[in-house]
């Protein structure tokens, strides 16, 4: 894991302060500190990670805040206010005739290395949706994903940033988001259309978004996900199964509809006529629980996981934590795609360069086909090379593919058909079989190879066509199992044997 180093701008913040205060601060873990806070009338209080501190015997009075006040930038609608180049945020806590009488000045910093566990994802391509309780480090870790996405990925990233929150105060972003632009937000209730504006005008690959927290935004994030925009967010919440009974924001993993079945539909389930069902698509392909800054919990497939917690039946998740030997890697969403690649692909998603044809059609097709991919700029940090067959025997390319030694894959023409068809081949997915299908023949090999292991016997899964046997082949053989193909099309079917 990258060495986590931070940088924050400090002494920037404490000089707001009255000088007393600066003062008892100065012994204090100072690398430690989360934020300071001052309640008209109490003893001001310094807060860490496990416990705080008072910093004087004498309460806060109006001049200690009026000082601060002054010393910061314009409060917003939100309450909220900075100082300039810094990632600092003061709120204001007000009484009933709009005077300030406490503050809570928060400590911003820039951490690095803080994605190392979601990195993957990121550089998947997917959207991704993070949760956690305040504190645990969501924005911290949106700063580091819009500069690894702009400045590492080299995509078109765009922060819609109400309050100044992830890119600091100020017209100028802060250098944590790297070259990713900054959109702010003049008013809370105008970030749903702030979103939709990005994407309208300023053709996006990827919006970063902080704190998703009502029906309007979370509209504004299903349209920005179905014209193709990869979305990184964060919503309130700390789990999927908190999220998904939440009436406003269920819908950014698909939202909750309740369907009656027939008599044999409910028999067969095994349920109730009356079920909790799925809506619609998620609008988050994964949705990552934060539960410490060094440990998370990824549900790598958000259908399935809103699909099991309203069967009733525990969405499990992959839990990584921060300095393992490697981090797991799950599945891309179509887990039937063995690479014909180099093998360090397989820790990795697969790199592309594409060559005289258009980076953004190629971004397109990967999300489209939800492969474990993305596109970069220099070939010498690709895994193959993409081009025009009419280039072939471009000078400056043979002089690429001889230096590199990567292999070189042809489209006829620079259209989308052409580059999925293409990379439909490349990655073996399979081709007109509904998603529906393919995750069901997964979910069926994955018990029947548990069964077999776990109770020493065959099972006989359901008839597939050619192509999801060899998908199930493949997950038997992943569990060190035995499989084959007995009877006759179209009842050919699947039996997996204990080891």
């Amino acid at each position: 894991m990258t060495t986590q180093t931070r940088t924050d701008d400090l002494p920037l913040l404490l000089a707001t302060l009255p000088e007393a205060l600066q003062i008892a601060l100065k012994p204090l873990p100072q690398e430690q500190l989360l934020e300071i806070v001052m309640d008209l009338g109490r003893p001001p209080q310094a807060r860490f990670p496990d416990h705080a501190v008072n910093l004087a015997g004498v309460p806060v009075s109006h001049a200690d805040l009026q000082q601060v006040v002054n010393a910061v930038g314009e409060f917003g609608a939100d309450n909220r206010a900075g100082i300039a180049g810094t990632l600092h945020r003061i709120s204001a806590l007000r009484n009933r005739r709009d005077e300030i009488v406490g503050l809570t000045l928060r400590v911003g910093r820039t951490v690095f290395g803080t994605i190392d566990m979601i990195r993957d994802f990121v550089e998947r391509g997917v959207s991704v949706l993070l949760l956690g309780r305040p504190g645990v480090g969501k924005t911290t870790k949106l700063r580091e994903i819009a500069r690894v996405l702009a400045d590492e990925a080299g995509k078109r990233v765009i922060v819609i940033d109400t309050s100044n929150e992830i890119a600091g105060d100020g017209d100028i972003p802060h250098p944590a988001i790297g070259s990713a632009r900054r959109m702010q937000v003049a008013h809370p209730e105008r970030q749903h259309a702030v979103m939709i504006e990005a994407v309208e005008n300023h053709m996006p690959e990827v919006i970063i978004v902080d704190e998703i927290g009502t029906a309007a935004e979370a509209a504004a994030a299903r349209t920005i996900a179905e014209r193709g925009v990869q979305l990184i967010g964060t919503a309130h919440g700390n789990t999927l199964e908190n999220l998904v009974m939440n009436p406003t924001l269920s819908d950014l993993v698909g939202g909750v509809q309740t369907v009656t079945l027939s008599d044999d539909e409910a028999r067969l389930r095994g349920t109730q006529k009356t079920v909790n069902e799925r809506k619609a698509p998620p609008t988050f392909d994964a949705v990552v629980e934060i539960v410490g800054r060094d440990e998370v919990v990824v549900h790598p497939d958000t259908a399935r996981a809103v699909d099991d917690i309203l069967r009733g039946i525990r969405p499990g998740g992959v839990r990584r934590t921060a300095g393992e030997a490697g981090v797991p890697r799950e599945p891309s969403a179509r887990p039937d795609a063995p690479l014909p690649l180099p093998s360090e692909a397989a820790e990795r998603p697969v790199r592309i360069h594409p060559y005289g044809i258009s980076r953004d059609l190629v971004e397109r097709v990967i999300r489209d086909l939800r492969l474990d991919a993305r596109t970069v700029k220099h070939p010498d940090r690709a895994h193959f090379i993409i081009a025009l067959r009419s280039r072939a025997e471009d000078g400056h390319l043979r002089r690429v593919l001889q230096a590199t030694g990567l292999p070189l894959h042809l489209v006829k023409r620079n259209t989308t058909a052409q580059i999925r068809h293409l990379l439909q081949s490349v990655f073996n997915v399979h081709y007109g079989i509904e998603e529906e299908d393919v995750e069901d023949a997964v979910r069926e090999a994955e018990a029947a190879a548990e069964r077999a292991r776990d109770q020493g016997v065959a099972v006989e899964l359901a008839p597939r066509p050619p192509s999801l046997r060899k998908l199930q082949h493949r997950i038997a053989v992943r569990h060190h199992l035995v499989a084959e193909s007995v009877g006759c099309e179209p009842q050919r079917h699947l039996v997996i044997y204990p080891g």
